[in-house]
């Protein structure tokens, strides 16, 4: 298979979308995107700032009475419409991310903008299906509960899966009646202006998306901050998660948050050994392990540890590396130089704690792979307690630790703070839905890993975070609740007699 055409920067909207108009940002600052293959500049965006901010709120204020009074089919039929735009548009969104993130173009094409798709289907279809309800309470009262959208929200997007996440942030916010001010990462956001454009094309109202692409510090802290925004949808780290709960109590606006995470995979005696080793391969060396929920902590039965990493092993030396829009590539660079360095670093660190480097660990030495943000496919024995096991690494690196029965697993499964995904293999069903119920996590994939679907919820637990993605449950976090209590024929007595 060839590689694919390089996108030509020319054509790139870069400004700042606000109002229904592409616009500069009032500073005038620009901020350079770098394709992480060869270190090359893509395009400059441009450099939204707090007053970029004011200006986008006060859009979707406006904007937001009429979105909230639209029929609910209506919006979901612009939902719909937006999904057969991405759709038909999925070479140059595949080619565009591929190029902005170093995601392989295959799996651009395979996952990402299907996934995107099916995102922005699912919430036009269930749009005009978000219901309220009746509550039986005292005799000649009808009490119900309708469910209200919050108004302006704003939205964060991370640099790891930049396409994927706008649809799961937009689709449930707007099919709910909410407008949105929204920031992508300065390090990924071509295809969130893309998106936005088909929007643009397809016939989204004015103001009811508002884009600033800008820093975190700025763009993204007024954002939290400010006023007018009743709701924050975050993904990220979890420190920056902390930082914006503290600058959200200034309106006490509703805040959502989806953090790290710290895997853990375990396999059983009794596992089906070359499945568990190629679903635990993706779910660690997928995207380049830039995953919330990779199983980054691989937890195996000391009586199939050894077949299991000389499989494991081999799978990993036998990735290919290359140039993202080539469609044999399977592994592309980390997505920008300074997370490159930091994944290296932790190489370092597993060495100083006396961890064993089983397998990569290194830049590869292919001339054509020098100017990119590549690392191999890095595999590490470790103990439970060393930091390679209890921090976030957030590339293609995994840990390794063996245990002996059930207790022990499930202990050094729950022995960090997080609680995003989790993942076990075994045969036997008691034992998969004991553990199920017994992993701290907001996610169990049970002889499978990374399964998304915009049908099922998708958070975590502990410090990865609370609110849930996708799903029913996600209409409900972008909606408030309106008790609502009218008297029917109650005699209601004097409370105070004279």
């Amino acid at each position: 298979m060839p590689t694919l055409a390089p996108i030509d920067p020319a054509g790139l909207n870069t400004r700042l979308y606000i109002d229904g108009s592409w616009v500069d940002a009032l500073a005038g600052g620009e901020i350079d995107v770098i394709n992480p293959f060869d270190g090359s500049v893509i395009t400059r965006i441009a450099e939204g700032r707090a007053e970029d901010v004011d200006r986008a709120v006060a859009a979707a204020q406006a904007a937001a009475p009429g979105w909230a009074r639209l029929p609910a089919h209506e919006r979901g039929r612009l939902l719909l419409k937006l999904a057969d735009a991405i759709e038909a548009d999925a070479d140059y969104l595949a080619r565009l991310e591929a190029t902005n993130t170093g995601h392989p173009v295959r799996d651009c094409l395979g996952l990402d903008v299907p996934r995107t798709v099916l995102c922005f289907r699912y919430f036009g279809g269930i749009a005009d299906k978000l219901e309220g309800s009746v509550i039986p309470v005292d005799a000649g009262f009808l009490n119900y509960v309708k469910r209200e959208p919050i108004g302006v929200v704003g939205q964060i997007v991370p640099w790891n899966f930049p396409l994927m996440f706008v649809s799961w942030k937009l689709g449930p916010a707007l099919a709910a009646g909410n407008t949105v001010v929204m920031k992508p990462s300065e390090i990924t956001p071509l295809s969130t202006l893309r998106v936005v454009e088909l929007m643009e094309k397809v016939g989204f109202p004015r103001g009811v998306v508002n884009i600033v692409t800008g820093y975190g510090n700025t763009a993204g802290q007024r954002i939290a901050d400010h006023p007018g925004i009743g709701k924050i949808s975050f993904t990220g780290s979890t420190n920056i998660g902390r930082e914006i709960v503290k600058s959200s109590a200034g309106n006490l606006k509703k805040v959502q948050l989806e953090l790290g995470g710290k895997g853990p995979n375990i396999v059983f005696e009794d596992a089906v050994i070359p499945a568990a080793v190629n679903g635990s391969a993706f779910g660690i060396f997928h995207n380049q392990g830039q995953a919330c929920i990779a199983g980054s902590r691989l937890i195996l039965h000391e009586k199939i540890a050894d077949e299991f990493l000389d499989r494991f092993i081999g799978l990993a030396r036998s990735i290919r590396l290359g140039n993202p829009l080539d469609t044999e590539t399977e592994i592309g660079p980390l997505t920008s130089r300074v997370h490159h360095q930091r994944v290296l670093s932790y190489v370092q660190i597993a060495k100083d704690q006396g961890g064993e480097i089983l397998s990569g660990g290194r830049v590869p030495s292919a001339p054509e792979l020098q100017a990119g943000y590549f690392i191999e496919p890095t595999i590490v024995r470790a103990r439970p307690g060393d930091r390679v096991q209890r921090e976030e690494v957030f590339g293609p690196f995994v840990t390794v630790t063996t245990f002996k029965d059930d207790a022990e697993a499930l202990a050094i499964a729950n022995s960090t703070e997080y609680g995003l995904g989790s993942g076990l293999w075994t045969q036997n069903l008691t034992r998969a839905h004991r553990f199920a119920d017994g992993i701290h996590a907001g996610m169990v994939w049970i002889n499978c890993y990374k399964r998304v679907h915009p049908a099922s919820p998708f958070g975590g637990v502990g410090v990865s975070g609370y609110g849930r993605e996708m799903g029913f449950e996600a209409m409900q976090e972008y909606t408030q609740p309106k008790s609502v209590w009218v008297n029917v024929d109650a005699q209601i007595p004097p409370f105070y007699r004279r």
